[in-house]
């Protein structure tokens, strides 16, 4: 079984919309094991972006900050969901980062429509609903970052017995 971190951003938690994305994740089979609502200050979220992702470096200094002002906005929820290939099935269903060009019947398609441009235009970051680790390296590093091991839950759910090998008597 794989574990990856999404977080439901400012613009979500606001929107009164986490509820509804979340039940997308547990339809698919996904796993909750760990979750809770914090409002993280800049350098948590400076490790966060840039010691884990880079942001920064990928994008400047502009976006990074943008960014990171977005994200201070109001608290977020985050959560460690568990799942076969659970990392690289989340961001399909996640969709593209830039919510214009995200597909219809994902997350971001189906719940932010701003693209790039109209963010620059306006000075703002791109408001994409939430968070999703981009490999099993990353999602491991922020997992590690947001949850201490005492905050993450192994149990088994039903949906379990159709997707695990059966165990040996």
């Amino acid at each position: 079984m794989e574990r990856t971190l999404i977080i439901f951003k400012p613009d979500s938690v606001m929107r009164g919309i986490v509820g509804e994305v979340l039940t997308r994740f547990e339809r698919a089979g996904l796993k909750i094991v760990g979750a809770k609502m914090l409002n993280p200050d800049y350098e948590h979220y400076f490790q966060h972006y840039e010691g884990i992702g880079t942001l920064k470096t990928r994008k400047g200094e502009e976006i990074f900050e943008s960014q990171l002002q977005n994200m201070q906005q109001g608290p977020v929820i985050a959560l460690v969901l568990e799942g076969v290939d659970a990392v690289e099935f989340v961001r399909k269903m996640v969709g593209s980062t830039e919510p214009k060009s995200a597909s219809p019947g994902t997350i971001r398609g189906d719940y932010a429509h701003v693209s790039y441009a109209q963010a620059n235009e306006s000075g703002k970051s791109v408001s994409n609903v939430l968070h999703a680790s981009a490999d099993k390296e990353e999602a491991a590093k922020e997992i590690d970052h947001w949850f201490s091991n005492s905050e993450l839950y192994d149990y088994e759910a039903v949906h379990e017995r159709f997707t695990q090998p059966k165990k040996s008597k």
